[in-house]
């Protein structure tokens, strides 16, 4: 683990001479960040069997307005985790401020799970984020990925990520019967399925596009053509996580986004998944991963 750092009150409020900036730009820049990422997550459609502005697609406890709210409930956690994370705290202290953070999202959402995902992957991401930039280093998703595993890496894969997340046991349960890895092992990893597939996917499409909408939907395909999501497994097993795969290659092989007629085919596939009562939360989280590294890194 890093030392802490002390923290100069004049230079976190006012900023310094070198013309560096200060703690409370650096927070509030992560922070504003994470929040645009998740609400542009949750504003793309189509996103296969996933809450919408459209449509709640295979949830029948959530909808956007419950998501919009749940976000607004995170505000200060990301600021939060961020200044943690840029005076070197430790793990226990990231996972109390993560604790805290569902209680709060809890009551938004009347005790419906939204962002559990998103406040550890984009929390762990604020934090790694604010130490690289109070150290004065550059924010490229390598050194993202490495700061986690160097930081808190040995802490996260020894604990359930946030000891009150139902949903990693759950998870947990999946990874042992099925032989895969799932969050915690992602965030040690330096989330390689954002990393290296979707955020080369996301910036690929935009760059041929010049659309944001499209691109998002592009790197969604392409994380869930690799990830072996366990939102899939646990809600569909290892058959509905290879139709889930499979058709995401097939749509991707088609052509993607790069053809016409994309949008109709990607919401056709929406429909067929809200069919099989298939959501690939995982992956929805690490969308919202691969919007975060986008606007943060350089």
């Amino acid at each position: 683990m890093p030392n802490a750092l002390a923290i100069d009150e004049g230079q976190s409020r006012h900023g310094n001479r070198s013309g560096a900036a200060s703690l409370v730009e650096i927070t509030t820049a992560l922070s504003t960040n994470a929040v645009l990422s998740l609400y542009k997550e949750v504003s793309l459609y189509p996103k296969p069997g996933l809450v919408s502005p459209v449509d709640s697609g295979s949830h029948k406890d959530m909808d956007y307005q419950m998501f919009l709210a749940s976000i607004n409930s995170l505000r200060d956690y990301f600021g939060k985790i961020a200044e943690a994370g840029a005076v070197g705290a430790n793990f226990s202290l990231l996972q109390k401020l993560g604790i805290d953070a569902e209680a709060r999202m809890m009551r938004a959402t009347n005790g419906v799970n939204t962002h559990r995902g998103a406040i550890f992957n984009i929390g762990l991401l604020c934090a790694a984020a604010g130490w690289l930039r109070r150290s004065g280093e550059r924010l490229t998703p390598e050194a993202l990925g490495m700061t986690i595993a160097d930081n808190w890496g040995a802490d996260i894969l020894a604990t359930c990520g946030i000891k009150s997340y139902e949903e990693y046991s759950h998870g947990q349960q999946v990874e042992s019967k099925y032989g895969v890895f799932g969050a915690r092992h992602q965030a040690v990893a330096g989330f390689p399925a954002a990393k290296d597939y979707g955020l080369p996917a996301y910036l690929n499409a935009l760059d041929a596009t010049g659309c944001r909408e499209a691109a998002a939907v592009q790197a969604l395909f392409a994380m869930m053509a690799q990830l072996d999501d366990t939102n899939i497994l646990w809600r569909a097993g290892a058959v509905g996580l290879s139709y889930v795969k499979s058709t995401s290659r097939e749509f991707l092989n088609s052509g993607g986004v790069f053809v016409d007629g994309w949008k109709s085919k990607a919401i056709r596939i929406h429909n067929e998944f809200v069919e099989k009562n298939l959501s690939p939360g995982g992956v929805a989280d690490l969308l919202g991963v691969t919007i975060f590294m986008d606007a943060i890194c350089v």
